[in-house]
């Protein structure tokens, strides 16, 4: 499968990858977009941030690019940039299907997407997804998905999804919500004519939720490479954000406190693929030292205590601006 190459890797930054949520629309949760965006967040403005990105994290030694149908024009600004730079044959590329883009490059709608895990929504999508990205594309991910989700019981998708994966395109979830660990185990269940479909899990995991942990384990073992979504939760464990004990150990190390949240992930012997989720080159820089912090059993412990109940962190999560 096409993640191989970045679990050989002898790089520490190739186990980080750049999700473009952030920079492929001009309206999303995390903290502080109005200082990180440039003025007025035109399509090109997003564009040259992306491509921006892009260089930076491929020139540290990134190789996982991370965007979906809903990030806006993520797939356009990416192909664009894989077009510009052919030699950059080594990276792998994932996007999601599952959610429409409906915010019409504002900020100030009244939904922002639109979530459709049927049948007729992936081969519209699909179809999308290879009209931008064509052979480039390495994952293609259901995108979000909770136990409830007809994406796991729909026979039918999974035929149309084991066809994709026969092409050559590794096939995976992600998941959202307090319920992530049901979602991910259910996921294991699914086989096509009795081999197992989804080949990756993309999951949220952080300082202060980590239930899907013992669930994603179980996926490593399985075999699945698992990515970690939003490792400092929507920029609650970034900068002056960051909890008390985050920022002291980032003081001890002479770091960022987002150096240390996706350290955390980064230690977690399942963690295959930790996504950045960077806004700006200086942050994507101090996500990368994400491979320095030493985390020792003690400062293990005092992170531990920042765990919160899953419905209370995805409450909180939900109450969260778009901005």
């Amino acid at each position: 499968m096409p993640f191989a190459r970045l679990s050989e890797a002898t790089t520490p930054t190739a186990h980080i990858g750049l999700g473009l949520a952030a920079v492929g629309r001009p309206g999303y949760i995390n903290l502080h977009r109005d200082r990180d965006l440039p003025a007025g967040r035109s399509p090109d403005a997003l564009r040259d941030r992306t491509h921006e990105l892009l260089d930076a994290a491929y020139a540290q030694g990134v190789r996982y690019f991370d965007a979906a149908r809903s990030y806006g024009r993520a797939e356009e600004f990416l192909a664009g940039w894989l077009a510009a730079h052919p030699e950059a044959d080594d990276v792998v590329v994932g996007s999601k299907w599952g959610y429409t883009y409906t915010a019409d490059w504002g900020l100030d709608a009244e939904t922002h997407e639109a979530k459709d895990h049927g049948l007729a929504a992936f081969e519209r999508q699909r179809a999308e997804t290879a009209a931008l990205l064509g052979d480039r594309l390495d994952l293609y991910q259901i995108h979000s998905v909770t136990p409830d989700s007809p994406a796991l019981a729909d026979k039918e998708l999974h035929a149309r999804l084991a066809e994709l994966a026969a092409q050559g395109v590794s096939v995976g979830l992600s998941t959202s919500g307090p319920a992530q660990a049901e979602a991910i185990l259910a996921a294991l269940a699914v086989t096509v004519d009795g081999a197992p479909l989804f080949r990756t899990v993309q999951a949220t995991y952080n300082a202060l939720e980590t239930s899907a942990g013992p669930a994603l384990a179980e996926a490593h073992a399985a075999g699945l490479t698992v990515i970690v979504k939003e490792g400092m939760a929507n920029g609650r464990l970034a900068g002056d954000q960051a909890p008390a004990v985050v920022r002291e150990i980032a003081d001890e190390e002479e770091l960022g406190s987002d150096a240390v949240a996706l350290a955390l992930v980064l230690h977690q012997p399942w963690a295959g693929v930790v996504l950045s989720g960077a806004a700006t080159v200086a942050q994507l820089a101090g996500n990368l030292h994400a491979a320095v912090p030493v985390l020792d059993e003690e400062r293990r412990a005092r992170l531990e205590a920042l765990v919160e109940e899953p419905e209370a962190y995805w409450r909180h999560r939900a109450s969260l601006p778009w901005s």
